[in-house]
């Protein structure tokens, strides 16, 4: 149920049709379901809320194109394939159907860097983006899963972990809050000394006891193999990089549209998106 307008544009040239068809629906919606043989198994209810707007409206181009001496040539037949690739599109690629069909795959993760649960400035930008997509499509909902990949983020931990402990000595030198503390690149050296000796591990000494006096590549080699990175961390960075989302989504949308799902560790069901595998992956419900 629901209005409907059509607009069309064709144009034939020696013998070949290309055609646009603007259709515009307003609140359509939906009876109840039959058992009928003929009955569509594609998800026409999902592709229907991807493509309508805040307003109930649906507005889109199926440009179609074909040789009108092919004998199986129909301009109906054609129609329907278009739309039932649109429909289609809900299951393989619904973040491309919600951009508005020109790419859109980048919306369906959230990167993060190795070891790091902190959303940098580029993924609050593609958040903002689909916040904006999401609100204007409100009976959609969002799965976010927490994900970390052990080949990338315990290096990505090693590396945080001594920054933090650099981060420390320095606040406790200077009397301050560690998130007022930065580590510029020239003092480097000079906090992961004072780290290294604050650091409760075990330590190299000489033949009277004495710790050694180690380069700070050696020191900051000890401080990593002690970082914690076992399946335990690794789950909870996973969780962090979920919550972070959920916390920023839930400024921008409601709450209850952002649905967390069990975090998970590796590369396995990633989809081929190229993009990194130390993310926050979407779905759509």
């Amino acid at each position: 149920k629901g209005a409907l307008s059509v607009t069309v544009h064709y144009k034939i040239d020696g013998g070949k049709l290309e055609a646009s068809n603007q259709i515009f629906l307003d609140q359509l919606t939906f009876g109840d379901k039959t058992d009928s043989p003929d009955a569509t198994g594609l998800p026409v209810k999902l592709a229907v809320a991807l493509l309508k707007n805040s307003k109930g409206e649906i507005d889109i181009n199926l440009p179609i194109s074909g040789s009108l001496s092919d004998p199986q040539f129909s301009v109906g037949a054609l129609i329907w394939k278009v739309i039932g690739n649109l429909i289609g599109k809900a299951l393989s690629a619904p973040f491309a159907l919600l951009s508005g069909g020109g790419g859109g795959d980048e919306l369906g993760f959230v990167p993060f860097p190795a070891g790091s649960a902190s959303l940098d400035e580029a993924a609050a930008k593609r958040l903002d983006t689909l916040s904006a997509k999401l609100k204007d499509r409100p009976s959609l909902k969002l799965e976010a899963t927490g994900r970390a990949d052990p080949a990338l983020d315990v290096e990505g931990l090693r590396e945080a972990h001594v920054m933090k402990l650099m981060v420390a000595a320095k606040a406790k030198a200077t009397d301050a809050s560690p998130d007022e503390v930065s580590i510029a690149p020239e003092e480097k050296e000079q906090w992961l000394a004072a780290a290294y000796k604050a650091a409760d591990i075990k330590k190299p000494r000489n033949m009277v006891g004495i710790t050694k006096t180690l380069p700070a590549a050696e020191m900051n080699a000890l401080l990593k193999a002690a970082a914690p990175t076992g399946p335990e961390v690794l789950k909870g960075l996973a969780n962090q990089r979920a919550n972070a989302v959920k916390a920023y989504l839930a400024e921008r949308i409601p709450a209850e549209r952002v649905l967390l799902t069990s975090s998970k560790l590796g590369t396995e069901g990633l989809p081929e998106d190229k993009g990194p595998s130390t993310r926050v992956q979407f779905d759509i419900k």
